[in-house]
């Protein structure tokens, strides 16, 4: 039940005068507003007529005009229709939401009251000062045995993983986001197909996975202005959570949908295009966001981020995948023929990096990866003599020993479930050593 103050809050969010214009363009998607003057601001929200009314967000301005996205379609909207200017309604999160699902703009989604704070954050944030950053913690474990050994993740690192449609990632994202140890889990789940949301949360993710997690949420048929604003909104409430000095996951699926609905945006706004028609404040956009996860400030905790990059015909070169692997600290490249021959998670290894190598291993572990390593290249490299019948045994013992261990180090690559990385090196010494 609430207290006065939390009623008295909920009664401040309402405005007492509201700034009113017309409309003077109506375009596919988009309109254009006179009469609201300098009162208007680029993300102000707008509502269109009535008996529903459309709801829209500014997203360009001059002195005569606002421009404005709408997030529903436009028909039946006429000139000199009367637009109303609306503020935006704060983001006010809680402890409470972990356990909840929740729209962009912080609307429960699962059907329960959702409880709001009364101390608003900012949803397109600035990174905390570079200067007064700590450095990457720990390794974590996540259960994934290429990840605990190969890979590692530590506090306050952001990866990448990037994958084609179909190839295991939103697997391997849930298994990270069940086995990472961390305070809280937050998931951007950008640009899903309305039918996995319930899928995702409920089969992949779990029982046990949700109880941790703040999911926010913004299916694909949605517009591109609340795609984009779901994956600010989830790191505004991984920075709420810091900011009290917990550890939180945070896991974006997909960055690429992000940028695509920026580019949307973006265009209608009037940018030109560029890069395969992806606008030059696209590369803005995902440093921004990245800049923002990390290691807090003194005092502060730290956000973990994961996020999941689609490259289309496994082009590592396209711009999202190129901009994004330039702003991160490691990324892992899920390969479809690995997944094709039913190994999952399908990462190709020798593709992957983690920049928090060699700090975040021992020197014996250090050791034990560059080896693994040399026998992942001998035997890719001779794979197409192998594969072909070409090579006879007894020519080259490296490559010998690359046929009898890769087997079972393939396997251990798509192996789960483990209880670290202290047993994920043991393993791992075993494949290399398998006489032993």
């Amino acid at each position: 039940m609430k207290n006065l103050n939390d009623i008295t809050a909920e009664i401040a969010k309402f405005p007492c005068k509201q700034r009113v214009g017309a409309l003077s363009a109506v375009r596919s998607g988009s309109v254009d507003v006179v009469g609201l003057g300098p009162r208007a601001r680029v993300g102000d929200l707008i509502r269109i007529g009535a008996d529903p009314a459309i709801v829209g967000e500014v997203v360009a301005l001059d002195r005569a005009h606002a421009r404005a996205m709408t997030f529903q379609d436009c028909a039946g909207l006429a000139i000199n229709t009367p637009v109303w200017l609306d503020p935006v309604q704060p983001l006010c999160p809680l402890p409470t939401w972990q356990g909840r699902i929740i729209d962009a703009f912080g609307n429960p989604l699962d059907g329960r009251p959702l409880p709001t704070g009364q101390t608003s954050v900012a949803v397109n944030n600035r990174p905390p000062a570079a200067a007064g950053r700590r450095a990457l913690g720990a390794r974590l474990d996540t259960g994934v045995a290429a990840l605990d050994t190969m890979l590692p993740l530590v506090r306050g690192q952001r990866i990448g993983v990037f994958a084609g449609s179909g190839v295991g990632k939103s697997t391997l994202l849930a298994e990270i986001a069940r086995r990472t140890p961390a305070d809280r889990v937050v998931l951007a789940l950008v640009g899903e197909r309305g039918r996995e949301l319930g899928h995702f949360t409920s089969e992949v993710l779990g029982e046990v996975g949700l109880a941790r997690s703040v999911v926010v949420a913004a299916t694909s048929d949605q517009s591109p202005l609340i795609k984009r604003r779901a994956g600010w909104t989830a790191m505004a409430v991984a920075e709420y959570f810091r900011d009290q000095g917990d550890h939180v996951l945070l896991i974006v699926d997909s960055l690429t949908r992000m940028a695509e609905a920026h580019r949307e945006i973006a265009l209608t706004a009037g940018e030109p295009a560029s890069l395969r028609a992806y606008p030059p404040s696209t590369g803005g956009l995902i440093s921004g966001l990245a800049e923002r996860a990390g290691p807090g400030a003194l005092g502060q905790g730290d956000i973990t981020a994961v996020f999941s990059v689609l490259v289309a015909g496994s082009d590592m070169d396209e711009p999202v995948a190129d901009m994004t692997r330039g702003v991160l600290d490691g990324h892992v490249v899920l390969e479809r023929e690995i997944a094709e021959r039913g190994r999952f998670p399908a990462i190709d290894v020798r593709r992957s990096v983690s920049r928090s190598l060699p700090e975040a291993a021992t020197p014996a572990e250090n050791a034990l990866i560059q080896e693994a390593r040399q026998v992942l290249a001998t035997y890719e490299a001779a794979a197409p003599m192998i594969m072909a019948g070409l090579y006879a045994g007894g020519t080259d013992p490296e490559i010998d020993r690359a046929i009898a261990i890769w087997p079972g180090l393939d396997a251990f690559f798509g192996t789960t479930g483990l209880l670290g990385a202290a047993q994920a090196f043991d393993t791992l010494k075993t494949c290399l050593n398998p006489q032993r």
